[in-house]
């Protein structure tokens, strides 16, 4: 990719982790036919823990010392990713791949309003709008009240607000608090939560294809992680953050390749409904980041 700019590089970059996101989820929803649930979840997070420690190991990224605030924060963070990882696995579980992704594309718009109400970040009406609509689309996916409702929607729901809750205390940590070491600690986090619950639900022994899917899922987990952040790191973040939409063409083509799953016109509907508020209340933040002013210099700065 050596002959196209930083931003095609970027777009290309968050297209292929959206990808990698998509198999990996596609993995999990095929061995968990089989497996238990946790198990699964566990086997999945020791080769992944193990997989980032050494891409952190190799970038220098691995410093799990952290400053008291920051470890407050980490801890939230990490209870989001448990949580947010158990409850989309088990919508997974039940519900089509691309229903679930349409409702987890609702994401933006949960963290512009929590992020509005928690952190004091100013919305005005234009966003507010967006994110009203936003929420309108996902009524149209989940459709409570309806023959076509599914109550594990309301599971991917809660995973789309524990994700929120992770985002957030992101947020607020410190530059002081190295990226792997973070992505390190929620990942195992979630190891260590799921082999807890295994030890509960149960353990079977994996047939060979079982096995396959496993490790192959925690590569494409992997891939997801290195390449998301290689891809925020390139380019213009406007041009390259929509592209995380892309997750949802690839979930319509999985569940449609492999399960003969397609979603019905109103869940298209909502999902284009979610997909456009999205865009448009990323773009607006990014058009209020510019006009901002810059903040003011040090004292003693020349």
């Amino acid at each position: 990719m050596s002959g196209l700019s930083d931003n095609t590089r970027g777009a290309v970059l968050m297209t292929v982790a959206m990808a990698a996101f998509v198999l990996n989820d596609t993995c999990m929803k095929l061995v968990t036919a089989d497996l238990p649930l946790f198990q699964t979840i566990f086997l999945r997070g020791v080769l992944a823990t193990a997989g980032i420690a050494l891409v952190a190991l190799r970038t220098g990224g691995l410093r799990l010392a952290l400053v008291r605030a920051d470890a407050r924060l980490v801890g939230l963070r990490c209870a989001g990713e448990v949580l947010a990882t158990g409850a989309f696995l088990i919508a997974l579980r039940h519900m089509p791949l691309a229903n679930l992704s349409a409702i987890m594309q609702s994401l933006p718009l949960f963290i512009t309003l929590a992020a509005a109400l928690f952190l004091g970040e100013r919305v005005g009406w234009r966003r507010m709008s967006a994110i009203l609509i936003g929420f309108a689309g996902v009524m149209l996916v989940i459709r409570p009240g309806t023959e076509g409702f599914d109550v594990w929607a309301l599971v991917g729901l809660f995973s789309v607000l524990s994700v929120v809750l992770r985002d957030l205390s992101t947020r607020r940590l410190s530059h002081r608090a190295p990226t792997g070491a973070v992505a390190f600690l929620s990942s195992a986090a979630v190891a260590l939560s799921a082999g807890a619950a295994s030890a509960i639900e149960g353990w079977e022994v994996p047939a060979p294809g079982a096995a396959v899917l496993v490790v192959t899922a925690a590569g494409f987990l992997i891939v997801g992680y290195i390449t998301v952040i290689m891809a925020t790191r390139t380019g213009d973040v406007g041009v390259v953050a929509p592209f995380r939409y892309t997750t949802l063409v690839f979930a319509i083509l999985a569940g449609a390749a492999v399960w003969g799953q397609f979603p019905d016109l109103l869940t298209l509907a909502g999902a284009a409904i979610i997909v456009a508020s999205g865009i448009y209340t990323f773009q607006r933040e990014r058009a209020l980041a510019r006009r901002a002013p810059p903040p003011p210099a040090p004292p003693g700065a020349a």
